[in-house]
C-alpha cells in the first residue's frame, strides 16, 4: 500500500503552511471575516485545486498517449457547499477547455470519462459525497 504524507504548521491567526511529503509548500489562510488575513488559498479551495490537478494530469496523459494534438488544457471547477456545518461540497462542476488542431471529440470525452470513473482519486473520493458533472469545450485554433 502506498503512503503519502503531509504536514500543516500553524503560522499565526488563521494562516497555515502546508508541506507535502515531496517537499513542496503552500500557504493556506482564511478570509478576514473568519480571522484570517487572506494570505493564501482557503483549505476547501485546495480540495477543488487537487481535483482539477488530478483530472488534468489524467486527461493530458491519456490524450498524449493517444497521440492527440493537444496544445492546452484548462480545468475550471465550481463547487457548491452545504449551508450547515460541516459545509461539505454538494455539487461540483468541472469544465474542461481543451485546445488543439484537429482534436477528436470522442477521444477527449473518453479521456474525461476515464479520469472521472477510473483514474482520478480526487474525483472519485469527492464524488462519494457530491454530485460531480463534467462539461467539455474543444477549441480548434485553426477553425
Amino acid at each position: 500500500m502506498a503512503q503519502m504524507k503531509a504536514r500543516v504548521k500553524w503560522v499565526e491567526q488563521r494562516t497555515f503552511l502546508g508541506e507535502s511529503g515531496s517537499g513542496h509548500t503552500v500557504v493556506m489562510d482564511g478570509a478576514p471575516d473568519a480571522g484570517g488575513r487572506d494570505l493564501g488559498v482557503r483549505p476547501m479551495e485546495m480540495l477543488l485545486l487537487g481535483l482539477g490537478g488530478c483530472t488534468a494530469f489524467d486527461v493530458i496523459d491519456i490524450l498524449q498517449r493517444g497521440r492527440e494534438p493537444v496544445d492546452d488544457i484548462v480545468i475550471e471547477i465550481e463547487g457548491d457547499r452545504a449551508d450547515e456545518i460541516p459545509k461539505i461540497f454538494t455539487k461540483i462542476r468541472v469544465r474542461y477547455i481543451v485546445t488543439g488542431t484537429g482534436l477528436s471529440r470522442d477521444k477527449v470525452e473518453r479521456a474525461v470519462k476515464l479520469s472521472a470513473d477510473k483514474y482520478c482519486s480526487a474525483t472519485i473520493m469527492l464524488g462519494a459525497v457530491a454530485e460531480i458533472t463534467h462539461e467539455i469545450e474543444i477549441v480548434d485554433p485553426s477553425a
